[in-house]
């Protein structure tokens, strides 16, 4: 299958759209109003008004004006938002023309913007009984990161990374990752074999304009793989009506010179739309105080996509595209047993000490990976009567080649090819009072090719399909969230000799069915203006992925030759949140607890030989390394996150803001005498003291001055079965941070962020890092390879904005 496929799909929905459509009798609606600052009654110039259900947009003038007009009747959910004001949002009955002013608060905390993951209809944050986080893009560009998950985890509590070096960052929600969260990135789900430990998510940071983390079993919605939660990641949104957006944004780091470069424009009139971007990357070893320069921890990637579409009174249609092209260094953390300084691999079978000129480059050393994800996306909604279809058809495709050979420094020893077909469809009935509910169907098609010597998971296809029904009720101050869902996935793995010796078979053949059946249930209720309790329960599970039920072999870099498991059944999910948020003139309080029982959990043990010792293999350097099957055991998770802004009036310019999360993870029954579960993060609290300023400075406005204290307690509770995994001991870390637009008659001509990461140079190691068990250095006895140390970074951002 290619890519015109899609393409295709999307020009037939947009021409059957004159079926579904009805011919629209009655004038426009018009609606109007102004957007004012609640502390001072001004006029808030560029504020955005929001239509969710029809994703319709405006921007208001130098007055604070706006005006909006719509073509059917109904309730709407308005979202109003704009730069350093917290958003708000409001559900409106529009029957006839209307005037309507809102008033947002400054604010650097959002509080209440509009949530769209998970739920049957776009709802504000305040009244969602799910716990969700919003991340807008003013928080990341106010972040240092070398990739979006990381950026994402430093704006989340409860949202934590696995990393290998600062290019690979897998993301983990209260203590669970892998094929557990799903990633989707505008509308579709991101799919490139994430059950590999170095496999990161291929999107470009730079691109991103809005991040939504569900927290918690999300299988209602998406199926198998959100049993975790779900990062919803948006990249190409419409520019306002009648409005041309673009946007330049320059990086640069000190630590591993990274040097990054983003443009994009947009724009949308009478309805067409259109965005095109571009991204550069690039970034040399990082160093630390214990490692120096740490070899081959370099990377460089770009980026281009686009979208174009039309709305219209019949619904909305957009194709979307993106092209992510990659190359990651591998740290293996080799060194000279005397000097213990890194060492590199030669063509000739040799190795040598890495030199400056060695560290001092972007293109990666053998062994290293290049990632190629090319993606589009037919994303389209059509109205029917009172009620609209939705319908998101998606097409990718992933290529993942890994480099260890330096005298075939262009040959893959492993080489994946994964392509994936995803489809979503989804009605919303007409409303029914205070009832919205839709009712859908979604799943994918996939199809995975080794294409190199090396294989590790059998060529395999997969197709599955789930119905759902998901229902919202709001009225006054109570909300209720509830639905089912029925899946069924058939994954079928193929026979395959071994490419070392064809008379023996890898992989034999593997046909396996999943049927699994989800809910949840929330409820939200606002007990005075400024306090809402919440509580959720939700069921999930997740399939077996085809590296659990039928890997066989050892990825570059690894400590471990994995077996796969046919015999592994569904991990299957029930849990209870609570949480309550309180938001006064003085304090800003979000407090979520939650527990977690998994059926089934999956993990991977050691195996026994026949006489009781560890199995092992022989690896391709003569060594040996143990054997490690996949299998399964009950177990218990539990913990939450607290959030505070204390911002005392009169003195609204500072703020306080204390974050702390904590997960405990442990099996029903202790396992090689541990009941810890691996890849657990260890407990974290972060706390930043930061003043904001000059709010209608003329020349510098909305100044910002933050320090942060960034504390990660010791890991005791390790998985220490099996040597799987050890302790990690604590660190903290200071950060420094100051930014401000920079204006010129009222408009900001640019911004600039200055940051300061790891002020004191610490030499640390997190627990999710699987650099910290690389090799010892016998120079220094310190084992693996720590992260990075002081980084100052300077970030600039150029937004432009016409009138068309």
């Amino acid at each position: 299958m290619n890519f015109k496929k899609p393409v295709l799909i999307s020009s037939f929905l947009i021409i059957m759209q004159s079926g579904f459509s009805q011919k629209n009798t009655t004038n426009p609606i018009d609606i109007s109003g102004k957007v004012l600052d609640i502390s001072n009654n001004l006029p808030i110039r560029n504020a955005t008004i929001l239509i969710h259900e029809l994703n319709i947009s405006t921007l208001t003038d130098s007055l604070g004006e706006y005006h909006l007009h719509v073509n059917k009747k109904g309730m709407y959910l308005f979202e109003i938002s704009a730069s350093d004001f917290a958003s708000t949002a409001e559900n409106i009955q529009v029957n006839n023309d209307i005037s309507r002013n809102f008033a947002i608060s400054p604010s650097v905390l959002e509080q209440n913007a509009v949530i769209v993951t998970g739920v049957a209809a776009a709802i504000s944050a305040k009244r969602n009984p799910q716990p969700t986080v919003s991340v807008s893009k003013k928080d990341l560009l106010r972040s240092t990161s070398t990739n979006i998950m990381q950026a994402i985890a430093e704006n989340v509590p409860g949202v934590s990374i696995l990393t290998t070096g600062p290019a690979i960052a897998k993301p983990f929600i209260r203590g669970l990752g892998y094929n557990r969260v799903l990633t989707i990135n505008d509308g579709v789900r991101q799919e490139g074999q994430q059950w590999g430990d170095e496999h990161g998510i291929e999107i470009d940071d730079y691109s991103v304009q809005k991040v939504e983390v569900l927290k918690g079993p999300a299988s209602l919605m998406y199926g198998s793989d959100a049993l975790a939660g779900v990062i919803n990641i948006s990249s190409q949104l419409p520019a306002p009506e009648g409005t041309i957006n673009a946007n330049a944004t320059s990086e640069y780091q000190t630590n591993n010179l990274l040097r990054g470069f983003y443009g994009n424009i947009s724009g949308t009139k009478h309805g067409f739309s259109f965005n095109a971007y571009g991204s550069y990357k690039g970034a040399e070893d990082y160093r630390n105080k214990y490692d120096g320069r740490v070899f081959n921890s370099k990377f460089y990637n770009k980026n281009y996509g686009g979208m174009l579409g039309y709305q219209g009174n019949w619904g909305h249609s957009r194709l979307l595209l993106t092209n992510f092209d990659q190359h990651i260094g591998m740290v293996e953390g080799e060194r000279d047993e005397t000097t213990g300084q890194f060492i590199k691999d030669l063509p000739d079978g040799e190795t040598a000490i890495a030199t400056n000129s060695d560290f001092s480059k972007i293109k990666p050393e053998i062994p290293y990976q290049h990632v190629k994800h090319f993606k589009v996306t037919s994303d389209n909604q059509f109205k029917i009567g009172q009620g609209s279809l939705d319908a998101i058809i998606g097409w990718q495709r992933n290529q993942r080649q890994e480099f260890g050979d330096a005298a075939a420094f262009y040959t893959p020893d492993a080489y994946f090819d994964l392509k994936t077909l995803t489809y979503t469809f989804r009605y919303h009935l007409p409303s029914m009072g205070n009832w919205k509910t839709v009712v859908g169907t979604n799943g994918m098609q996939q199809n995975n090719k080794n294409r190199a010597e090396e294989v590790l998971i059998p060529d395999y296809n997969l197709f599955d399909i789930g119905g759902f029904a998901v229902t919202q009720y709001i009225k006054n101050k109570f909300t209720f969230t509830g639905g089912l869902r029925y899946d069924t996935r058939h994954v079928h793995g193929k026979e395959m000799s071994d490419p070392d010796d064809p008379s023996e078979t890898k992989f034999h053949n593997l046909s396996k069915n999943f049927s699994n059946v989800s809910g949840s249930a929330g409820v939200s209720y606002e007990v005075s203006k400024s306090t809402v309790l919440k509580f959720n329960i939700s069921r999930g599970f997740r399939a077996p992925n085809m590296a659990e039920l039928a890997s066989n072999g050892a990825h570059e870099g690894t400590l471990r030759y994995e077996i796969g498991n046919t015999n592994l059944k569904s991990e299957k999910s029930l849990q209870f949140d609570g949480g309550v948020e309180v938001n006064t003139e003085h304090i800003s309080l979000n407090a979520s607890l939650y527990y977690n029982h998994i059926n089934d959990f999956i993990f991977y043990q050691r195996v026994q030989n026949a006489a009781g010792g560890d199995s092992t293999m022989v690896d391709e350097n003569g060594g040996t390394i143990n054997v490690y099957q996949f299998n399964q055991h009950d177990a218990n998770l539990f913990g939450g996150e607290f959030t505070i802004d204390i911002h005392p009036h009169p003195l609204d310019w500072l703020h306080f803001e204390n974050s702390f999360a904590y997960t405990r993870a442990k099996f029903t029954n202790a396992i090689d005498n541990s009941k810890n579960i691996p890849d657990i993060p260890a407990a974290h609290y972060v706390a930043q003291l930061k003043g904001n300023f000059l709010k209608e400075g003329k020349t510098i406005r909305n100044l910002y001055v933050g320090v942060t204290s960034d504390y990660t307690f010791a890991q005791n509770d390790a998985f220490t079965g099996f040597d799987t995994e050890t302790k990690t001991g604590d660190y903290w870390l200071v950060n420094a941070s100051v930014g401000a637009d920079i204006s010129h008659n009222g408009k900001t001509m640019f911004s600039i962020f200055l940051n300061g990461e790891n002020l004191g140079n610490v030499a640390y190691q997190s627990h999710l890092s699987r650099l910290k068990y690389l090799a010892t250095n016998n120079a220094t006895g310190r084992m693996g390879v720590f992260g990075m140390g002081r980084n100052f970074s300077i970030k600039v951002n150029v937004p432009l904005t016409w009138n068309w």
